[in-house]
């Protein structure tokens, strides 16, 4: 088996004439946490949706355990259980409650019984600080509270890999750090994450590896050092040159 969970070669992506992402290389080893950050528009959300198949390429290959996920007659449902993804938007069920939102999948897609479901909820609902409202409905919840119960909800199913597509871009300023503390102990885990984020403090300290996307390519990668304190390339300067260096 690769060392690499997840490999992604000469990746594109258009929606008839234009071209969003024209060709994307990076891989991912188990364990590993990314993060993808660069001007808006520059592609990042569409190669994360990509990668969980929410969007198909148009061109190149992403291998995940070395099997080409594009590939004719690959199970995707499988893959997609093992491929978790916590969106923007939350997108949590608004007519089940918190603890039903976290059961669902895990009886739907893994199968599990509903007490094995109901006890595996209530751990991760504890981990993310939200146990204590099982009961209530999202539109009970801040914005904070239902990313957090969306990240329970992921780690619920026990994915190999969870792709982050700016899961604090939604929040009031303030609710920013509570998703961000979560996802901080996730990070110390071993869990495989690949995160979209505008939140650069965070990257750089919790990041093995961060990627420079613009224009529908890797400008650069490496190292939180490499990007955040010697970028190379002149986009990635411009582009950091927007945050102030308490900042990052």
């Amino acid at each position: 088996m690769s060392e690499n969970i997840i490999s992604v070669n000469h990746l594109q992506k258009s929606y008839g004439d234009h071209q969003v992402l024209r060709d994307i290389t990076f891989d991912v080893k188990k364990g590993e946490i990314v993060s993808i950050i660069g001007p808006s528009g520059g592609g990042k959300s569409t190669m994360l949706r990509c990668i969980n198949l929410l969007e198909e390429p148009t061109g190149g290959e992403i291998n995940f355990n070395g099997s080409d996920i594009t590939k004719p007659g690959f199970n995707r449902n499988d893959y997609r259980s093992k491929v978790g993804m916590v969106f923007q938007q939350f997108d949590l069920f608004e007519n089940k409650n918190v603890l039903q939102n976290c059961m669902i999948g895990q009886e739907l897609v893994l199968k599990r019984s509903k007490e094995e479901a109901k006890k595996i909820a209530l751990e991760n609902l504890k981990k993310v600080g939200m146990d204590p409202f099982v009961d209530a409905k999202p539109k009970q919840l801040s914005g904070g509270q239902q990313q957090r119960v969306a990240i329970a909800r992921a780690i619920s199913m026990n994915p190999d890999v969870l792709l982050f597509d700016e899961p604090t871009s939604a929040l009031d300023p303030e609710m920013v750090g509570e998703v961000l503390d979560v996802m901080q102990k996730l990070a110390t885990t071993g869990l495989t994450m690949i995160i979209v984020t505008h939140e650069m403090a965070f990257a750089k300290h919790v990041s093995d590896k961060v990627i420079f996307m613009s224009d529908g390519v890797i400008t650069e990668q490496g190292s939180p050092e490499d990007i955040f304190d010697h970028p190379q390339e002149e986009k990635t300067q411009k582009f950091l040159r927007n945050f102030r260096k308490e900042d990052i």
